[in-house]
């Protein structure tokens, strides 16, 4: 099988294993989501949304009878939902083996999240660390058990100071710039975590996957010209420069699924600009793998979320 041609057929069956997947009522996680159950995973869809979630588990169960579908209330914004979710996961499972961080987004004015973090960093960040954090217990002794993130190749265009996570605020603030960090931060983020899975002698490994540029809904809160512009139906550029939700979701299954895939590992598109085509086994900046930027990132967010792994 050649690296350029990894599809969801490759995905071994999964029947008897519990997924976690955060943001998955539609886009990306939708597609994730209903791939795993697609091969006999049992499907947690956490999400802000109940009734759009709860249409989504019921479009799993149409497109896969049988499938084992629940739905889980979790807003990364909120560390109280982000608690909450987490209690009600271990309710219900004394196992997951797979958990994939999905959920995020960018955010076109600054705001703040309920906790006073810049909501995109909250979002994509911080709340991901908390919730992974909290039912990581689930998952350590799981036999093949993984918790992907999912990444994006903006983290190339990304900075950031640990002790500074907001620091542009009203005018300055820019959200290319505020992704930007934020999709660095999940890197670094599944590299520590899978250094200190390593050392904890745990079972599981974390790693991440890039869904290049996929067609979703994640520029819905953009103005309607950028919107419009950024149509596939209506530009064709963006059109061949893209690619759909199902083959973006690729990285990620590949990441969460391949039999070969190793602690640390980043999956995304082939070549330089990592935009499109089947996930490949491929390399993220040279800062993403700053051994003291990841640690220094890992101790300012324990302290901002009250979360210690």
């Amino acid at each position: 099988m050649a690296d350029r041609r990894w599809t969801a057929r490759d995905i071994p069956g999964l029947r008897g294993r519990t997924a976690v997947v955060t943001g998955a009522n539609t886009g990306l996680g939708f597609a994730i989501a209903a791939a795993l159950a697609g091969r006999g995973a049992d499907v947690v869809l956490a999400c802000r949304d109940a009734i759009k979630a709860a249409a989504a588990a019921d479009r799993i169960s149409t497109l896969t009878p049988g499938a084992t579908v629940r739905t889980l209330p979790l807003d990364l914004a909120s560390l109280a939902s982000v608690r909450a979710a987490a209690h009600h996961l271990h309710a219900a499972y004394d196992r997951v083996d797979l958990l994939v961080n999905n959920a995020g987004g960018i955010r076109r004015w600054y705001g703040v999240s309920e906790d006073g973090f810049e909501s995109t960093i909250a979002v994509n960040h911080i709340g991901p660390f908390a919730f992974t954090g909290l039912v990581l217990d689930l998952m350590t002794d799981v036999p093949g058990s993984r918790v992907v993130t999912v990444a994006s190749n903006g983290h190339r265009q990304g900075s950031i100071d640990p002790a500074d996570l907001d620091p542009e605020q009203g005018p300055e603030y820019r959200f290319t710039t505020a992704y930007y960090r934020a999709k660095l931060a999940n890197l670094l983020f599944t590299y520590e975590l899978n250094r200190r899975l390593e050392a904890s002698g745990s079972r599981t490994i974390a790693l991440a996957g890039n869904p290049g540029i996929a067609r979703t809904d994640g520029g819905r809160e953009m103005n309607r010209l950028v919107r419009t512009v950024l149509n596939p139906k209506v530009n064709p550029i963006v059109l061949a420069l893209s690619q759909s939700a199902a083959k973006g979701a690729l990285g990620p299954l590949r990441a969460a699924t391949d039999p070969d895939a190793r602690g640390g590992d980043y999956y995304c598109p082939p070549g330089r600009a990592q935009r499109t085509g089947y996930p490949v086994r491929g390399t993220s900046s040279g800062l993403s793998h700053d051994i003291g930027l990841q640690r220094r990132l890992w101790r300012e967010t324990e302290l901002l979320t009250e979360v210690s792994y």
